[in-house]
């Protein structure tokens, strides 16, 4: 009986624990299933609010989101392009790393004509990049067949730079809110890297921040607050994880695939993340405002 007692005495204990904890996040379908290819990657949003992608309906395609999930053509790329990631400077102008054509293209605000922005033969498939201070564009370079990788710099004057190279599987890459740093992920390796970086863009001091056991990473983006939302591939999560290297939350998608992610929404709080088994965006709230719509709107 003292048993029974015991054990009901410590459920009355444990039960409100479980119910005051908060239900975690999940996502929901923000375009229709498999308007994109399997490559839709890329996501971005401009100030316009406007959310753009890369290979809707056919690869070598920008494709473009409005506010209730339509989607449409917005440019294909030149013949023998393939685009991956794509972000906005701060004056509106796009850029599109091109796997395909080893450069990097830019798309000056409000038009849809691309420009070749930066090429390099010895570049493997460019990847994503991110905007640092300046507007240097950091680029991260997989060699998906070996495992490796390599990382880029390109300077508002267009001059191309290889920063590190025998890195692993390089993929996401993503500059904290106030600009001092730089994180660099390792696909296959499951490691996410963080560099100082310096007054003249190059970067220092090497630093592991946070690592995996288990399946892949990919595209990241940091919110307002420096939480880096890192895309778990074939996990079918996001981790949430703070400046210091903790994780905070993980949050639940619908498909298994996730390949990178954007913020956007009138506040800067939706997330938007891209699909590849699903061939759509999944959306959810986030922590904080995105720190590229907090530079934008703040």
């Amino acid at each position: 009986m003292r048993s029974v007692i015991n054990i009901l005495f410590g459920l009355f204990f444990i039960f409100p624990l479980f119910n005051c904890n908060e239900k975690q996040r999940t996502s929901e379908d923000f375009t229709s299933e498999f308007g994109f290819t399997p490559g839709i990657e890329g996501p971005a949003v401009n100030a316009n609010g406007e959310l753009f992608a890369v290979n809707f309906a056919r690869e070598g395609t920008i494709g473009k989101v409005n506010k209730t999930g339509e989607s449409e053509i917005f440019i294909s790329l030149p013949e023998g392009s393939i685009g991956n990631g794509i972000r906005f400077d701060l004056q509106g102008n796009m850029f599109i790393a091109d796997y395909l054509g080893h450069k990097v293209y830019r798309i000056k605000k409000d038009t849809k004509d691309p420009e070749v922005w930066a090429k390099d033969s010895t570049m493997n498939q460019p990847n994503d990049l991110a905007i640092g201070p300046g507007g240097i564009i950091y680029l991260s370079d997989p060699n998906w067949a070996e495992n490796t990788g390599k990382l880029w710099m390109v300077s508002p004057e267009r001059e191309i730079l290889l920063l590190e190279e025998g890195m692993g599987t390089t993929n996401g890459v993503e500059v904290s809110p106030d600009g001092k740093t730089l994180y660099v992920n390792e696909s296959v390796q499951r490691v996410v890297w963080k560099y100082d970086i310096q007054e003249n863009g190059k970067l220092s001091n090497k630093t592991k921040f946070i690592s995996f056991t288990d399946f892949g990473l990919d595209g990241m983006r940091c919110d307002m607050e420096g939480n880096l939302y890192l895309t778990r591939y074939d996990k079918g999560t996001v981790a949430i994880v703070s400046p210091e290297g903790k994780i905070l939350e993980e949050v639940l998608l619908k498909g298994k695939k996730p390949s990178n992610i954007a913020f956007g929404g009138d506040k800067g709080l939706d997330c938007f993340v891209t699909m590849a088994d699903r061939g759509c965006f999944e959306t959810f709230e986030a922590l904080s405002p995105g720190s590229y719509y907090s530079k934008i709107h703040y």
